[in-house]
């Protein structure tokens, strides 16, 4: 039983580390370039991407599954030239997971953007530093902070995403069973000690995460 746990822990824990980092290129850049373009649709492709935040996840797992299926396009696109298949992986987990945390990163990431002082670039530009210069020396570490909120809780909802995975991945103990999903099949199963083991494990790793989330969001105290 203690074996269990620990196995699906640690497919949880790989796949929400997978997602998160997914997350942190895809998500980062969203949010830069929305906060920072101005192009005819901005609006309605900020709705788009922040979609993955209200819609029920069995909805986004059956949509994965129509992209990534055998008769998917993206699916069949994989398959022909790649030999990859997403269905029943813990890959396929992870981009499950990517897609339903997705927003927690965006929307974060595009307010911490915002809020960095235009003038303080502008004049980093004027000292004579090329653009990725300006970004890597002045906006990143004006925004760290809101970025890393971000991803800690996106990394804790993708720990326990149930309804995608379950869609795209299945439930297969120790190849895609993650913490969540295993905590259903223990219900179902009857074994209610397993089931409480897991939860009490999941829930204590998610309170460590958003108490980490507040320590950052709180304002530094000025001496």
């Amino acid at each position: 039983m203690l074996h269990e746990v620990w196995t699906a822990l640690a497919l949880s824990l790989k796949v929400a580390f997978s997602a998160t980092l997914l997350n942190l290129l895809l998500g980062t850049a969203a949010g830069f370039v929305l906060a920072r373009g101005r192009f005819p649709g901005r609006d309605l492709l900020d709705t788009v991407l922040t979609l993955p935040m209200v819609l029920p996840p069995t909805v986004l797992g059956y949509y994965l599954l129509v992209l990534f299926g055998r008769n998917g396009w993206l699916g069949q696109w994989l398959q022909s030239w790649f030999g990859i298949n997403l269905i029943f992986t813990w890959q396929g987990a992870v981009v499950a997971a990517a897609v339903v945390t997705f927003p927690l990163v965006f929307k974060p990431a595009r307010a911490a953007f915002e809020g960095v002082n235009p003038q303080l670039e502008q004049a980093a530009r004027v000292s004579g530093l090329p653009e990725y210069a300006v970004f890597w020396r002045v906006t990143l570490p004006l925004a760290w902070r809101g970025l890393l909120a971000g991803l800690l809780l996106a990394f804790a909802r993708a720990l326990g995403e149930f309804g995608a995975t379950l869609m795209i991945a299945g439930s297969i103990p120790g190849q895609t069973q993650t913490l969540s999903i295993a905590v259903y099949e223990a219900v179902q199963a009857g074994n209610d000690s397993l089931a409480t083991q897991l939860v009490l494990l999941i829930s204590a790793v998610c309170i460590a995460i958003l108490w980490s989330t507040a320590r950052l969001a709180k304002p530094k105290e000025r001496t």
